[in-house]
């Protein structure tokens, strides 16, 4: 078998080998071979090309006794490439078809019996005949000479061979300077393509490829396009053994550098190189009065960091760590200064209304009173956004003395946020909680969750999950970060959550946390709170003085009905803050020394009205209810519009409506067929008419069982053609038989009502007892209708219909 040496494939010169010329070849009697038939001598992972020399190792019997042959008489031989690398008695078939006429050198046998020769190869051929009968292969061949003559492209091309075959010799490591020369001194364009494929280390089925490609101008191309990837390959092998060696001199470097000032350090007999840095770490253990169990785990980590270089990785890591654990107040907490008349003044000043959560608060802080050692509860305000829910956290920590702290959850969808991660990890850090408790430098600070209604998760984990522990009374005292691995006692944390809505929470979260609903405010609350605080506010904001600018009452009232429609006061505080705008730009350009804002400027102002009372136009005809809905951001008013076309009678239902809602439709049109006479409507309208009911809004989702009464109204009011009264708004569930059952969100309802100009709103008589929770402002300008059945609705809703 013959195969090609080690360096066979890199070199074009003859290798100086260690082997000993053995005697003259083997004497064999001379055979009678045909008129131009040449010995192939077969190999395999060599491609020769003309021009170039390289030693083949002589294995096999066969080609052995052609060498010897060939090395006798003087013969010229065919080298060709095995197919199969791997076959080790090859066939005339296992060979490919062009291959390399070459003259032996010479012939060595080394002392451990291997038999080489070295070649030289001369010019290609291609074989025609396999001859049969002899004892080594032989075959007829077609010689090809190499093409003569150039041309521009030609030209071109073995330009641009050179210029990167030439960097591609100063990229590889210890090739020979006569390369180079070598290769420049190459005239002949079909020599230096073979020359350059011999030296390049290709597959040998690349390799071969070239050998096939006769035609001049194609075979550069080709070596061409092998040589760029070549060179390509040997940049990237340069730049990361450049980058290697740089970072390696680097450190080197360090380590010497460090090791010369140890020895200064000693020579002036100052303390090694970080032993103040652990006797100050040591002295932070001391101090920061850990749990015994938590101390003990900081000074093993103590001693691991002691035997530590201090230029290491991990020496940042675990110092990091440690100044983590002793600077969180495991033991430090402010003292509870509750005196329960400041709090109570506190939570007045800080906020208008809102006397059944001031009421909550002062409970909480009279048992924590009378009961220091008790567990905090955890709160939860859930209102529309606006109403005070961040601010009241901030109140209760002014007024029980206690540092705050508050904890964004909105969007939070990595459970590491909230435990942390563990600190094999790059960049680690503790979750949330802790860096809030070490922001706020008290262990039993106030911290408010805010937006636990919009936690997220994903493949990271479910931080809801996470919080379980975090707001359970009963586990929170050894609540365990991640990253801190040791537990840390949050009985102490007065936890505030805030939410706007309870559905999105999970059901073992909100278990754990005591419900305390916000509502929206009503027109007095409002004007209240914008002349106590919000005018104020947004003066020191657009650096005006009470003496420069005033804003009337009627003004305020104003913004509120045409400008803003919100159940809190955001808004009410961003229109104000643009009205003071306008009059600090007048002030700034000297037109004006004093600026009183009315309700007439506010056109001039802000614009025209954004909002207007449309109950009069909408109700005005036949077959439309106003119905009231609850919202994430407060009640509002619902438009209920019914009618009828010739049909067959078919129900239709629009206006993006939820299966509840459409169901409450189809129940409100089967009671009115039901009870037609009693309600004064003719049944024969069913059976030749289609039946529309929508509620306007069409792009807004809605559902729910509430507008059932609206409903069953609009249907009545379509079928007895007469028009609903415009200052009548109602709400609530209906039955097949009839009766008005109860809904939830009655104070959001009621106030919507009275702030859209309704006058009378119709609510199920079992929701009477939510009467107390609706402010006394809202129950002396309404007028509330109890309903049993929808026949008490009927009653009211059409009795000035012959106005």
């Amino acid at each position: 078998m013959d195969r090609q040496t080690p360096e066979a494939e890199s070199r074009s010169e003859l290798p100086a080998t260690p082997a000993v010329e053995g005697d003259k070849p083997q004497q064999a009697e001379a055979l009678s071979l045909p008129a131009g038939a040449l010995i192939i001598i077969p190999v395999r992972g060599l491609v020769l090309f003309p021009g170039l020399a390289a030693p083949i190792a002589i294995t096999q019997e066969a080609t052995m006794l052609a060498a010897q042959e060939a090395a006798r008489t003087g013969r010229q031989v065919g080298v060709l490439l095995q197919k199969n690398a791997q076959d080790e008695a090859p066939v005339v078939d296992d060979l490919y078809r062009v291959g390399t006429v070459a003259n032996i050198l010479r012939y060595v046998t080394t002392p451990d019996g291997t038999h080489h020769i070295i070649c030289q190869g001369e010019q290609r051929f291609r074989v025609t005949e396999f001859l049969e009968g002899y004892p080594y292969m032989l075959a007829q061949v077609e010689r090809h000479p190499e093409p003569q003559g150039s041309s521009p492209d030609i030209e071109a091309r073995m330009l641009q061979l050179k210029a990167r075959a030439v960097e591609a010799l100063q990229l590889l490591p210890q090739a020979p300077a006569e390369l180079g020369t070598a290769l420049q001194n190459i005239s002949s364009p079909a020599q230096l393509a073979d020359f350059v494929a011999g030296l390049m280390d290709l597959k040998p089925e690349d390799k071969q490829k070239i050998l096939e490609t006769f035609d001049l101008l194609p075979r550069l191309d080709r070596v061409l396009e092998q040589v760029a990837h070549f060179l390509e390959v040997l940049r990237i092998s340069h730049d990361i053994d450049q980058r290697t060696k740089e970072r390696f001199e680097d450190r080197q470097r360090e380590v010497l550098l460090r090791e010369q000032l140890k020895t200064i350090q000693n020579q002036l007999g100052e303390s090694e190189g970080n032993g103040a840095e652990i006797a100050e770490v040591e002295e932070h253990i001391a101090k920061a009065g850990m749990p015994p169990e938590v101390e003990t785990h900081a000074r093993k980590e103590l001693k691991r960091l002691q035997h530590m270089s201090d230029g290491s990785a991990e020496y940042s890591m675990l110092r990091t760590y440690l100044d983590w654990l002793t600077e969180l107040p495991w033991s430090v907490q402010t003292e509870d200064s509750i005196d329960i008349a400041r709090a109570r003044a506190i939570l007045d000043e800080d906020h208008y209304g809102l006397e059944k959560i001031k009421r909550r608060i002062l409970e909480y802080l009279a048992v924590r009173k009378l009961n220091p050692k008790g567990k905090s509860p955890i709160l939860c305000f859930v209102g529309p956004p606006g109403v005070g829910k961040t601010s009241l956290g901030q109140s209760i920590a002014r007024a029980t003395g206690r540092k705050f702290a508050r904890v964004s959850l909105g969007g939070v969808h990595d459970e590491a946020e909230i435990r942390g991660h563990r600190r094999t990890y790059i960049g680690a850090l503790p979750g949330n909680i802790i860096q809030a408790l070490h922001k706020a430098g008290a262990r039993n600070c106030v911290m408010m969750l805010d937006e636990v209604d919009k936690l997220g998760s994903g493949i990271q984990g479910d931080p809801a999950s996470a919080l379980l522990e975090v707001l359970d009374p009963e586990q929170n005292s050894s609540f365990r970060d991640n990253y801190l691995g040791v537990p840390f006692d949050l009985s102490q944390v007065f936890f505030i959550c805030t939410a706007n809505v309870l559905d999105t929470i999970p059901g073992p979260l909100r278990d754990r946390m005591e419900i305390i609903a916000l509502t929206g405010y009503t027109e007095e609350e409002k004007q209240q709170i914008a002349r106590r605080y919000l005018v104020g506010r947004q003066l020191e904001a657009n650096g005006l003085t009470a003496q420069q600018c005033e804003i009337t009452d009627a003004a305020i009232q104003a913004i509120i009905h045409g400008y803003t429609r919100e159940a809190g006061v955001r808004n009410l505080e961003r229109e104000i803050g643009s009205a003071m705008r306008h009059a600090a730009m007048r002030i700034a350009e000297g037109s004006a020394q004093h600026v009183r804002i009315d309700a007439g400027d506010l056109q001039t102002i802000l614009g025209p009205d954004r909002y207007e009372s449309e109950l009069a136009m909408r109700t005005s005809m036949p077959g439309v209810a106003t119905g009231l809905a609850w919202t994430p951001v407060g009640g509002d008013i619902l438009f209920i519009e019914a009618s009828r076309t010739p049909g067959n009678g078919r129900l239709m239902l629009t206006g993006q409506l939820g299966d509840v809602m459409k169901e409450s439709a189809q129940a409100a049109l089967t009671l009115l067929k039901a009870h037609a006479a009693e309600f004064q409507v003719d049944p024969q309208i069913f059976e030749h008419s289609d039946i529309h009911v929508h509620v306007p809004a069409g792009a807004v989702p809605k559902d729910g069982p509430s507008a059932g009464v609206a409903m069953f109204v609009a249907l009545a009011s379509m079928a007895r053609n007469q028009p609903v009264r415009h200052d009548c708004a109602m709400t609530g569930e209906i039955s097949l038989r009839g009766l008005v059952l109860p809904v939830g969100g009655i104070k959001e309802k009621v106030l919507a009502a009275m702030q859209a100009g309704i006058k009378t709103v119709l609510l199920p008589a079992r929701n009477r007892k939510d009467l107390e929770d609706i402010p006394e402002q809202a129950r002396a300008s309404l007028q509330f209708v109890w309903l049993e059945k929808v026949a008490d609705a009927i009653a009211v809703v059409f009795e000035r219909a012959a106005d």
